[in-house]
């Protein structure tokens, strides 16, 4: 039976290649994404570890503790403190650090590197050892500066240059007194890094006198659990607390790998799509196989094979076939993840030197997918062919399901369908978080349910393109009649590329129903013209407004200020704003009261004001970070959106209490309206930032959409291998039904159908196979996208469903290019056959 198995498989080698392409997709996907998320992540850990060699024990400061009515001060790391470390039984130095946003521009203005991961920090006297410098000397002063290696090529800079950068607003320009090398993981992760003197650095970080960590190397033969033993015994437990550098690289490794991990599943999600629609194709390919060799397996039954023999012969071709497919899909999988990693170079990204990581695990993975998928995918139609009686397979009696296996499968497909829509329509009941488990589950037994309904679906909705067909005469009647003569196979085809269109319609339903409620959002609650804010996101100098406020064309500002408070024991953060300002600058819905903001009198989002039992007029005592208590008193209650929610309160009542003054934003109105000259005015006034973001309604719509839009490209490109695995699978089910149907093709050639019409009759049955995937494909998907978007209204209030109709029908000529170009070559191998020797085959 073995050599029987390895003969069959050499004796269609043309056959089963398309299944060898689909299987080997979606293995090199898989281990393409190992390799790539791999050698990612240990280039990382060996990166970051290297940074965490001048440090034996760390020094931070503990947390914020909020008792009773007052606000915590946040313990600070002082000098002193620094001075009792660097005396601690076997302390050989000790470095404070500080550190904190820092934008530098190359000398086209614009910012290097991603604004989350552009660090500023201090140097340690006249040598830090944490960054050999490679050229010039170390900063004094606030007009000098170091910058790191990468930076410096990648913005163009030398010693000496003047060098453009912004902590906090303001734009500094120093100049580059030297330039250091570095195994920052931010750095390498594509960040920049500048560092002043630690008394410049502290000024410019708003750290006067303190210090973020405090770094300590142990003395020589002293190791880190016995230098943070004696550090534990003099520091202060309320103020610090210590951590040896071993579990600080131990730690950022773990970070490392939580961050590749979520990638790498993500990406493996992807993966597992194709390989679900190989399963497909494997399936069909192995169950026509099977079907074609009906004879030869009854055969080998009656000269006494077993049925488990049978079973075996077909499982062993399995076994062979996804043998190469794992093989060379392993293969291409490295290919991949080499080229996924000069890929991520080229964009601009950059990662730690290292080799490519291929591990044991990736092999067994790639190997264990490739040959497992497949062997389950043909054991159901080796299982199938070995139950049929000998003498029924000689005679095709059992060519033909029977009437109750068909109701079976039409029941367990109505049962699954039925049970997944109720369940993903109780899941839109639900908040976004509970709701999230019932509705992959609901959609998964959907999914199920239309697939296993799909041959008894295919019949009607094909029926219904007859009129079409009937324009292309007797091929495109043949074409109807093929695609219906074989329900399974039509809908084993269809729901390969049923399942990509799917996920691609869903998808892009919920990105234009989120669009559409970005741009409601960012015009409903702001009046404003330009809202002002740092490029990460961090806090403002209180010197920008005033910058702004003084430019030419502006009529109003008012920044938003934010500061901790402790009211009825638990902690709220108020909202600082001008008062006198900025009831023009925002357009939010009164509950009840007025909109009056000024000495004590406040405005409070309906949600905050619910869960205290606030109305108009109520009192409430608040306690400020600097310990002081006052009595406030609401004015009005407004309607909360995603861009203004909380307690606001005129900045000259909050400030006096503030140590720090900042602001998140700022808002700005101008005399012309939010025209390109106005933004160009306000841009050039702040000194052509490229830390700061000047941006209108439609920017900020844009900039909260770019992120999801940017995953929903990535998400197509992924989703497009589902795409080309489903492709491959209607080319195979075509060129094997071409096969299948040789003595009919020579038989309608023999009474007058030419080769023009063959070619014609089975793009047709390819076009409308097809067709019948991408209508259930996106009617899926639009139920899909409705569904997740009930779950996002939850956190959405201006969430609403809008249908991409111009995409949806894209999609649908999508599905029709795949089926006319999917039948080139099975159409061609069908008009060119002989019509003698095709009458003859069997």
């Amino acid at each position: 039976m073995f050599r029987t198995a390895l003969r069959n498989v050499l004796a269609h080698k043309a056959r089963l290649l398309m299944t060898v392409l689909a299987v080997m997709l979606g293995v090199a996907f898989v281990s393409g994404t190992l390799v790539f998320t791999n050698t990612i992540s240990d280039a990382y850990q060996k990166s970051s570890a290297k940074g965490f060699d001048q440090v034996d024990v760390a020094i931070r400061p503990e947390g914020r503790k909020d008792t009773g009515d007052t606000v915590g001060r946040e313990p600070k790391l002082t000098q002193a403190l620094l001075a009792k470390a660097a005396k601690a039984r076997g302390a050989d130095t000790a470095i404070g650090v500080v550190s904190g946003f820092t934008a530098i521009a190359d000398k086209d203005g614009k910012l290097i590197g991603n604004g989350f991961q552009s660090q500023g920090g201090n140097y340690w006297g006249t040598k830090d050892p944490r960054y050999p410098i490679v050229s010039g000397h170390a900063p004094q002063g606030l007009n000098q500066v170091l910058i790191d290696s990468r930076t410096a090529k990648r913005g163009g800079y030398k010693v000496g240059d003047t060098v453009r950068l912004s902590i906090d607003g303001p734009v500094l320009a120093p100049e580059i007194t030297g330039i250091f090398t570095t195994d920052d993981g931010n750095v390498a992760a594509g960040g920049s890094l500048a560092l002043f003197d630690t008394a410049t650095a502290q000024r410019l970080f708003h750290k006067a006198g303190s210090y973020d960590e405090i770094d300590v190397k142990a003395a020589s033969g002293t190791s880190q659990i016995a230098l943070r033993n004696a550090l534990d015994e003099i520091l202060p437990k309320d103020t610090a607390s210590t951590i040896t550098g071993q579990q600080l690289a131990d730690d950022q490794a773990k970070r490392i790998a939580d961050a590749t991990s979520s990638m790498r599943t993500a990406l493996l999600v992807f993966a597992g799509i194709a390989l679900f629609v190989g399963t497909f194709i494997i399936a069909n390919t192995f169950t026509m196989l099977v079907a074609q060799r009906t004879k030869e397996l009854a055969l080998l039954r009656a000269v006494g094979a077993s049925r488990r023999q049978v079973t075996r012969s077909v499982l062993i071709e399995a076994f062979v076939v996804g043998a190469v497919a794992a093989v060379t899909g392993l293969l291409a999988g490295i290919g991949i993840g080499a080229g996924l990693r000069s890929l991520v170079g080229s964009l601009g990204g950059s990662v730690p030197d290292g080799p490519l990581v291929i591990t044991p695990g990736t092999v067994a993975a790639a190997l264990a997918v490739g040959i497992l998928i497949t062997m389950l995918a043909a054991w159901l139609p080796g299982r199938r062919a070995a139950k049929i009686p000998p003498v029924a397979a000689m005679s095709s009696v059992h060519a033909k399901a029977t009437t109750k296996s068909l109701v079976v499968r039409n029941t367990i497909g109505a049962l699954f369908a039925s049970a997944g829509v109720a369940t993903v329509v109780y899941a839109t009941t639900l908040n976004s978080t509970d709701g999230q488990a019932p509705m992959g589950i609901g959609a998964a037994l959907l999914v199920i349910g239309v697939f296993v309904l799909t041959p008894l679906l295919s019949r009607p909705l094909i029926a219904a393109a007859a009129p079409a067909l009937r324009v292309f005469g007797i091929a495109g009647k043949l074409a109807r009649q093929n695609s219906v003569r074989n329900p399974r196979r039509t809908a084993a085809t269809a729901s390969a590329l049923m399942i990509g269109l799917t996920l691609i319609t869903g998808l892009t339903v919920m990105a234009g129903s989120l669009q559409t409620a970005i741009d409601k959002m960012a015009s409903s609650a702001i009046r404003a013209d330009y809202v002002v804010s740092m490029a990460n996101r961090n806090p403002l100098s209180p010197d920008v407004e005033k910058t702004l406020k003084s430019a030419a064309g502006v009529t109003a500002t008012s920044p938003l200020r934010n500061a901790p408070a402790r009211i009825d024991g638990q902690t709220e953060y108020l909202t600082g704003v001008d008062g006198a300002t900025i009831g023009k600058l925002t357009n939010l819905t009164l509950v009840n009261g007025t909109f009056q903001v000024g000495g004590t009198r406040v405005v409070v989002d309906d949600d905050t004001a619910k869960s205290h039992h606030w109305t108009a007029g109520s009192r409430l005592t608040v306690s400020y970070e600097d310990g002081k208590k006052q009595q406030l008193t609401v004015a009005g209650v407004y309607h909360g959106t995603e861009m203004m929610r909380g307690i606001m309160l005129d900045n000259a009542t909050l400030s006096p209490h503030q140590s720090d003054l900042s602001d998140m934003q700022v808002m700005v109105k101008t005399s012309g309206g939010a025209t390109a000259s106005a933004k160009s005015t306000l841009e050039k006034a702040l000194g052509d930032n490229p830390a700061i973001k000047v941006q209108d309604k439609q920017d900020i719509s844009n900039s909260i959409a770019q992120n999801f839009t940017l995953m929903l490209n990535m998400l197509y490109g992924l989703l497009a291998m589902a795409v080309i695995v489903a492709v491959l699978g209607v080319i195979n089910t075509l060129a094997m039904s071409v096969f299948e149907r040789s003595q009919e093709i020579g038989m309608l050639r023999a009474i007058g159908l030419d080769r023009k019409g063959i070619k014609r009759m089975v793009r047709l049955e390819s076009l409308v196979i097809s067709l019948f995937g991408g209508v259930l494909g996106i009617g899926l998907g639009v139920f899909f996208g409705w569904a997740a978007g009930q779950l996002l209204g939850t956190k959405l209030a201006t969430y609403e469903l809008v249908l991409p109709w111009a995409r949806m029908a894209v999609f649908l000529l999508l599905a029709g290019t795949v089926g006319v170009l999917a039948a080139l070559w099975p159409a061609r191998r069908a008009a060119r056959l002989n019509m003698l020797t095709a009458i003859k085959s069997e």
